[in-house]
């Protein structure tokens, strides 16, 4: 995970150069929306950078679930600081639509806004695959906005092309709000997933579906109640009652409960799996839902 983190920062820092060089050279909103998304792109990817590292980090005795929620807490920093830089990016396209005015050496921005666009391909196909190997929140949030840069380049690249080619000054502001669009769309996300890490939200249906499933496959399990998930990072936390022979000793009810934990964990080798054993049959008060 801290690969792609560094990965991340690098990337940020060379658009960055880049990116000032081209809107100094253009004078454009819409270029200076762009950069002032990979300067916030920077400072979020430090961020992810640094959760990622804390939320690797093993647990302690104070932190006995572990930190995978500190990912959550810098999914949130990166929408509070995007939406900062949403807001300015608003702010000057306004003033350019009221006083539209022609984008300066073209030809400059047109290369940046093509090198960015290959270098943020290249960085997302890489944070995917991160994503689908750890199911790092912090990382799949630092992906969310890139995936949003590639069509914020796309928006710029046109901008420039309308403005210098056809005399169509006024695109320039009007991409540089569709790129502020953009921008908080990708914030919505990111704040949607911190908030089901921090809230503890359940796993998806269908991974709740499999676990049970995987449970009573086992021939001595009569039946499952009471489970409860929840995500923290990579890490997932799974709890469930399982219903057995009242007639068991211990001993064996142990063997049965170890078992199907060994199942639920080669399906998520992630998980922390807590079970509970009950007899068979027993009256009790049970979760409603």
């Amino acid at each position: 995970m801290t690969a792609a983190g560094y990965a991340s920062v690098s990337v940020a820092s060379t658009l960055i150069g880049l990116k000032l060089w081209a809107w100094l050279a253009t004078d454009s909103v819409a270029m200076l929306s762009s950069l002032a998304d990979s300067l916030l792109d920077l400072l979020a990817s430090g961020i992810t950078l640094f959760a990622v590292k804390i939320a690797i980090s093993p647990a302690d005795r104070e932190h006995r679930f572990g930190h995978g929620k500190s990912e959550g807490i810098a999914g949130l920093v990166q929408a509070v600081i995007i939406t900062g830089s949403a807001g300015y990016v608003c702010f000057r396209a306004i003033e350019r639509l009221l006083a539209p005015s022609p984008v300066e050496s073209p030809s400059v921005g047109v290369g940046v806004m093509l090198i960015s666009l290959v270098l943020t391909i290249g960085l997302v196909t890489f944070q995917r695959f991160v994503v689908r190997r750890t199911g790092s929140l912090a990382i799949a949030a630092d992906a969310v906005h890139y995936r949003a840069d590639i069509l914020t380049n796309i928006a710029v690249l046109a901008a420039i092309l309308l403005s210098s080619s056809w005399g169509l000054h006024i695109f320039d502001p009007l991409l540089g709000l569709l790129v502020v669009a953009l921008i908080l769309w990708s914030v919505a996300i990111i704040v949607r997933e911190a908030l089901d890490v921090l809230l503890d939200r359940e796993l998806p249906a269908e991974d709740r579906l499999r676990i049970g499933e995987i449970a009573r496959a086992h021939p001595e399990v009569f039946g499952l109640h009471d489970m409860r998930t929840r995500s923290a990072g990579a890490t997932k936390f799974v709890q469930f009652h399982l219903e057995l022979d009242p007639k068991l000793s211990l001993g064996d009810a142990h063997t049965i409960c170890d078992a199907v934990e060994r199942e639920v964990r080669q399906i998520y080798p992630a998980a922390e799996v807590l079970i509970h054993a009950d007899p068979y049959g027993l009256p009790e008060n049970r979760d409603p839902f």
